[in-house]
This record gives structure tokens, C-alpha cells and sequence, in this order.
């Protein structure tokens, strides 16, 4: 009898794209109250990517308390779609814990220099196809990026360490032919007044 078959049934069960999800969301959760270090953060969210069982995921968050805000996040996220054209949010927005971004054959763009950030960690599931996703940060904020990227691109262009319990913006991509693109604010977004559209 091999090791897999004595685990409890449950556990033996395929983990699905949307339960890798779940386990990156908690772990995220757990690095922005410093219970994992940013090192353990990535090792465990990498092999959350590549789990097979929902045995493999528990093992991976078992030593986190429970998190409550998935619930909350759920309640509160917002869609943002652009297909076959442009979408942006910019000026003085309010961040929703969650967002879930889409695009097809088109472009988002998400300005968060004069965005209202309430939340310590923000979610962004970015989801391409033949299309963009920029998300303009400032500096001193955290961002993490995970999830795939099939004959497209995932990239963060931020050079600079983000500030001591600063925000985290957790950026979960899915992508096919497009791309996903993390920068910083242009000059000319600086000189934009926060009220401007």
C-alpha cells in the first residue's frame, strides 16, 4: 500500500485550478501578517501551482489559522471586462479587496497611485486572452505575481523594495496569447490631478 492510498479519502481527491487559488489566497494572506516569511510565501505558493491532490494543498496551509476574509473577499469583488476594447479605472477609485480582471482582444488598465487602498492584501485575477492587463503601482508597494502564462507574458517591471507593512497586491494571471504587466506610474500619470478621468 503506497502513501497516497492511506491518506483519508478526501485528501486523495484532484485538486482544481480554483482550490490552487483558494491555498495561494491564504498563504498570501498569511506573508502580509508576517506568520510566513516572503521565502516560504514563495516556495509554498510555487508548489500550491504544481499540487495534484487537495491532500497536497491542506499539508501546505495546515500550520495557518483559518482566514476568514476569503468569505469577505468573495462578497465584495468587482469585475472589470474589456472585450474588444478598453477599460481603465484611474483617479481616486476605491480598491475592492478582490478584483477579477478580464480581457479579450482588448486592454485594462488599473491605476493605483491615487487609488484608495483599504485592505492590506488586494487580489487581482487577471484573466487574457489576445489582450493586455496593465496595473500601474507606485512605489513602496508590495507585489506578488503567480498563475501561467501560455505563448504570452506575466511581468513585473517594479525595481524598487516595497515599504515595511505596506500593501500587497497578490496578482493571480491566467493567460493565453497577451499579457500581464506590473509598472510604474508614468511621469505624465503623476502630474494627473486624483480627481481626473
Amino acid at each position: 500500500m503506497n502513501e497516497t492510498s492511506q491518506l483519508p479519502r478526501e485528501d486523495r481527491l484532484r485538486a482544481a485550478d480554483a482550490d490552487r487559488d483558494r491555498a495561494i489566497e491564504v498563504l498570501a494572506g498569511a506573508a502580509a501578517e508576517g506568520r510566513l516569511t516572503q521565502e516560504e510565501y514563495s516556495e509554498r505558493s510555487e508548489t500550491a501551482l504544481s499540487a495534484r491532490t487537495l491532500g497536497e494543498l491542506a499539508a501546505l496551509t495546515a500550520d495557518i489559522p483559518s482566514v476568514p476574509a476569503r468569505g469577505d473577499v468573495a462578497a465584495v469583488a468587482e469585475e472589470i471586462t474589456a472585450v474588444l476594447g478598453n477599460q481603465s479605472r484611474k483617479g481616486s477609485w476605491v480598491v475592492a479587496p478582490h478584483l477579477s480582471v478580464r480581457s479579450v482582444l482588448g486592454d485594462c488598465h488599473l491605476e493605483m497611485q491615487h487609488a484608495v487602498i483599504r485592505q492590506r492584501v488586494t487580489t487581482i485575477d487577471a484573466t487574457v486572452r489576445l489582450g493586455s492587463v496593465t496595473i500601474f503601482v507606485p512605489d513602496g508597494i508590495e507585489v506578488r505575481m503567480s498563475g501561467r502564462a501560455v505563448l504570452g507574458a506575466k511581468s513585473s517591471q517594479l525595481r524598487r523594495a516595497p515599504h515595511p507593512g505596506a500593501p500587497v497586491i497578490e496578482v493571480r494571471c491566467d493567460v493565453l496569447l497577451g499579457s500581464v504587466t506590473v509598472r510604474r506610474p508614468t511621469f505624465l500619470m503623476g502630474l494627473r490631478s486624483p480627481e481626473g478621468h
